[in-house]
């Protein structure tokens, strides 16, 4: 049928949801303990920018004709997650100090629980 195409998922909504949660986390915290409060935004930042990325690419393409393009963005963006995550935790790990490593890893955490959420949530509601 022409014409029909499936709609793109709002998956820009969850980096914006993500973004929104962690400044609201940390903002606060920043009075009562700063060291803390970086660790906890250089983690979720961690989770986020690498998750936008893969995002940008495995939704860029659309349509049973684009399937192989789909499934190569797919796979780029798997690889660049990967590797972006890998560089954020060498890059925060070797520069920041101090640094609280309990927090770094809360902050990704919490950022990944938040994208399942909000993918599960996006399922969901456009079945």
């Amino acid at each position: 049928m022409p014409g029909a195409e499936i709609a793109r998922p709002p998956v820009h909504r969850i980096t914006l949801a993500q973004l929104a949660i962690l400044t609201l986390l940390c903002l606060p915290l920043l009075a009562y303990d700063q060291v803390l409060a970086w660790s906890l935004a250089a983690g979720g930042l961690i989770a986020i920018v690498p998750q936008a990325y893969f995002s940008r690419l495995a939704f860029r393409w659309r349509g049973a004709t684009s399937a192989r393009a789909v499934a190569r963005s797919s796979y780029a963006g798997e690889i660049g997650k990967f590797l972006l995550s890998v560089a954020g935790f060498a890059v925060v790990f070797a520069t920041v100090r101090p640094i609280s490593g309990l927090a770094v890893f809360a902050g990704y955490l919490a950022m990944l629980a938040i994208q399942i959420i909000g993918s599960w949530l996006l399922l969901t509601r456009s079945q």
